[in-house]
């Protein structure tokens, strides 16, 4: 008699219609309103989802604007982030009432997304919300801080340590470039936050940079191969004429993790810091890391990201507040990490 309440309570969840954020494209643009739609509108997978936060990343800024072709089939429901309970599985790995997260896989953009009140996924694509983290507070972190916490990692594979001298994190302002302030400092680093946005210095300081720098430092050239050997290590949120300088400007056998195209995708260098100092080009993809790798850098997360440093970095706004963040994170204007309330 209990599973079959439960079964009817489940199937009675199932039975609700709920709101989502749903793009449209006419015209060579794309829009996007608030709708109630059917549960059955859902896509394929094992696992629905009632999701209760969500959040915005630029590549949400990029799918909102139509931009790059990310996503090819409308109308679609974007956000490449979601955190909530899960409603009804088909997989035993999870149950109704389990709390869960999903970041990457191509949700958002190939998938239906997180800019709902519901999801329907593939189990694969799921991880177990970690102890010690809310849903708000796992969307806080999201795609970003997965980003940046696998940069710090692939930063210290190779051998940075916050005895080797200063770290430099660019668009620190931003919400990868926030997070990963943020956990260098909790880390031990003397972390150099570059951002074009002067008036945020006292937030980046309040993150734990130890000092603040403008963009131009690392987006202009003398026109020499190498300059003044500065950096123990980078985590690049920017790309374009920055992540080159910045190879330039890399001590001894030290490393850029490069996470980010907000600045250009021309990358245009020269290989004499590769060869006379030995330096390392570490690309960082966040979208397709398999479970085990998802599951560590997570669980670093909650120890190595300080709770109040986080919340110091976010907002929380409703959903219907997607299309113009969308719009700003694009120019740059976002500071942090933005949280939506999918039931605000």
């Amino acid at each position: 008699a209990k599973n079959g309440r439960r079964g009817a309570r489940v199937a009675h969840e199932m039975s609700e219609d709920f709101t989502a954020l749903v793009l449209e494209e006419g015209g060579g643009t794309v829009s996007a309103d608030l709708r109630t739609l059917p549960v059955s509108a859902l896509p394929e997978g094992e696992v629905t989802v009632a999701v209760e936060y969500s959040d915005l990343n630029y590549k949400d800024g990029l799918i909102l604007g139509g931009i790059g072709r990310l996503v090819r089939s409308y109308p679609h429901v974007p956000g490449i982030d979601f955190a909530g309970t899960v409603e009804a599985s088909t997989d035993a790995r999870y149950r109704p009432g389990d709390k869960v997260l999903l970041t990457g896989w191509r949700v958002g953009e190939l998938h239906w997304g997180g800019y709902a009140q519901k999801a329907r996924v593939k189990a694969d694509w799921l991880l177990p919300l970690p102890e010690g983290l809310t849903t708000e507070q796992a969307m806080a972190i999201g795609t970003a801080g997965f980003t940046a916490m696998l940069a710090v990692e692939a930063l210290e594979a190779h051998g940075c340590t916050p005895d080797k001298g200063e770290v430099l994190v660019t668009g620190a302002s931003g919400g990868v470039g926030s997070i990963a302030v943020a956990i260098l400092a909790k880390l031990g680093h003397r972390v150099v936050a570059a951002t074009g946005r002067p008036e945020l210095h006292g937030y980046l300081e309040g993150l734990g940079a130890s000092a603040c720098i403008g963009r131009e430092a690392v987006t202009t050239r003398s026109g020499k191969p190498m300059e003044r050997a500065r950096w123990a290590g980078c985590i690049d949120t920017v790309g374009g004429p920055t992540l080159p300088t910045v190879i330039g400007q890399l001590d001894y056998g030290c490393a850029v993790a490069a996470c980010g195209n907000a600045g250009g995708v021309p990358f245009e260098a020269n290989v004499l810091p590769f060869l006379l100092r030995g330096v390392n080009l570490l690309g960082i993809d966040s979208v397709m890391q398999p479970a085990p790798t998802r599951r560590r850098a997570w669980a670093r997360l909650v120890i190595d990201l300080p709770p109040e440093m986080l919340a110091a970095a976010t907002q929380v706004v409703p959903l219907a507040e997607a299309p113009a963040l969308a719009k700003r994170i694009l120019e740059g204007a976002v500071r942090g990490r933005v949280v939506f309330d999918v039931n605000n």
